[in-house]
């Protein structure tokens, strides 16, 4: 069966293209790196032609408001529209647990603009709301350092390594369409300034981490439960503690612009 992984050369992307090759599937990395366009449908035509699954795990390169929300949007409509195009029988995404209560962000916004994309169009598809990865704690900690102190609210949050995102998504894409939305997360539940202490403290940070009962989430105001799935949720294996023992993510990181597709 041939895959394609629209944004396959990113975090997630890259480990589901190497899971569905394991799987012994035709699996294609389609990225602006590859010579594919999801915004500008470059290459787009070529890359589906014979897919049976396409997998969108792309992100945008802004979280300006309008430059978000004008990538999700286009570069959605561009691929339901070559999709239909090419007879593709099953659309997969990749989302966000919690999207409709995040929406003071514009990037949450953008977010939701892209499910109902997804949903009104006439390909079968499954959305996969995962939560935040292990791997941006760190992110989570500097966008809310004043000096030398970081200062996030205690809610709850059910982080996830990105390879088992990556597992989560294959699953899905290998499986019949839902036609609907599954959650996936983390084993364990944590507050989320004590999750940032111990990341911070593994990397030897210095920095202090302060439970803030004003403190945001990227900026958002959260409340307890905003950042957890629901009850029936898929939770994955990965342990904090145990993907914290490996020796790449305790190691002070050499900081460096993510490539995301």
């Amino acid at each position: 069966m041939k895959i394609v992984v629209v944004g396959g050369t990113g975090l997630i992307g890259s480990k589901l293209v190497t899971k569905l090759c394991e799987h012994g599937h035709e699996t294609v990395a389609a990225s602006p790196k590859t010579g594919v366009n999801s915004v500008t449908g470059e290459g787009l035509p070529e890359a589906l032609k014979g897919a049976a699954v396409v997998v969108d795990v792309t992100n945008s390169p802004s979280w300006e408001d309008t430059a978000v929300l004008k990538f999700f949007e286009t570069s959605t409509r561009n691929l339901l529209t070559y999709e239909a195009d090419a007879g593709v029988g099953h659309h997969v995404a990749l989302s966000v647990v919690g999207t409709e209560r995040l929406l003071e962000s514009g990037f949450f916004r953008a977010k939701i603009a892209q499910e109902n994309l997804i949903k009104r169009s006439s390909i079968p598809y499954s959305i996969v709301r995962a939560t935040q990865f292990f791997e941006f704690i760190k992110a989570i900690a500097d966008f809310s350092t004043e000096d030398n102190t970081v200062r996030l609210p205690s809610s709850l949050i059910q982080p996830m390594a990105a390879e088992d995102v990556a597992r989560a998504v294959c699953r899905v894409a290998l499986g019949s369409p839902l036609n609907g939305t599954v959650e996936v997360g983390g084993p364990e539940k944590f507050h989320l300034d004590e999750l940032a202490r111990r990341a911070l403290a593994a990397r030897k940070d210095p920095r202090e981490v302060v439970a803030d009962p004003q403190g945001r989430y990227y900026g958002i105001k959260v409340s307890e439960t905003t950042l957890i799935p629901g009850s029936d949720a898929r939770l994955e294996e990965t342990r904090f503690e145990t993907w914290l023992s490996q020796p790449a993510n305790r190691e002070p990181a050499i900081e460096k612009a993510a490539g995301r597709n």
